[in-house]
């Protein structure tokens, strides 16, 4: 099949299959990939969360740039319609963790998570944008919300400007 990775120099991503990511830059085949590493280099960096978080965990990649996280194994390439869950999108130019991913493992955040009242929160899944006052980094933020006295992340927000962009997808918008 023309353009699958097969071995050797000038492998590239196919868009219909998932590929394991490869653990470091050293064992990358397909250019602009990312690796285990970097993804979970980045989660820490980004959000603090542990990287032994995701020990028991493989990273794969399906289309340009689209990672998904699993528990477990399964064979590298794989052709199946979805394989766990989305977790973030690398190939732009600031990475962008999903929803599921901040929801799934934003507990274990302890850096650029925006704690929101409870009408902040409410704006929030309605998937609305609100200008608020924030004193750490501009970028992708685990917005959450306190539920009995510990921050339960709600999705990941993106804070530019003084503003608090809300990309919880049209679908799982709600009004509370």
């Amino acid at each position: 099949m023309s353009g699958e990775s097969g071995g050797g120099a000038g492998k590239t991503n196919v868009g219909q299959r998932f590929d394991r990511l490869p653990e470091t830059a050293d064992e990358r085949e397909v250019e602009g990939r990312a690796t285990r590493r970097e993804v979970v280099d980045w989660w820490d960096d980004r959000f603090g969360v542990p990287p032994e978080t995701f020990d028991g965990y493989t990273f794969w990649e399906k289309g340009k740039g689209k990672i998904w996280i699993l528990r477990g194994e399964a064979p590298s390439p794989i052709r199946v319609e979805a394989l766990g869950m989305t977790f973030l999108r690398t190939r732009q130019e600031h990475w962008k963790p999903t929803t599921d991913a901040v929801q799934r493992f934003g507990r274990e955040a302890t850096r650029n998570v925006i704690r929101l009242t409870r009408e902040q929160a409410r704006t929030f899944v309605r998937g609305e944008d609100q200008e608020l006052d924030w004193d750490g980094d501009w970028g992708y933020l685990v917005a959450a919300h306190d539920q009995a006295g510990a921050p339960e992340p709600l999705g990941v927000g993106l804070y530019v400007h003084g503003e608090l962009q809300s990309p919880v997808p049209k679908g799982r918008q709600r009004d509370l």
